[in-house]
């Protein structure tokens, strides 16, 4: 029984898939946010031109 759980607390072959995961939510909260304020951006962006060609800006 203690070799069982000295292997268990040694074994760290879990730890690469758990910071594999970590590292892609980490990458996914960056892209949401880009995607996020770039579409808030253009969305102004789009608005103007619309105003600019004498149309009425979107809700």
């Amino acid at each position: 029984m203690t070799k069982f759980i000295t292997k268990f607390a040694k074994d760290e072959s879990g730890a690469t898939a758990i910071e594999y995961g970590l590292i892609a939510a980490l990458i996914a909260v960056v892209i949401i946010s880009a995607v996020t304020a770039m579409g808030t951006s253009m969305k102004t962006k789009f608005n103007d031109v619309a105003v600019a060609m004498g149309g009425t800006a979107g809700a």
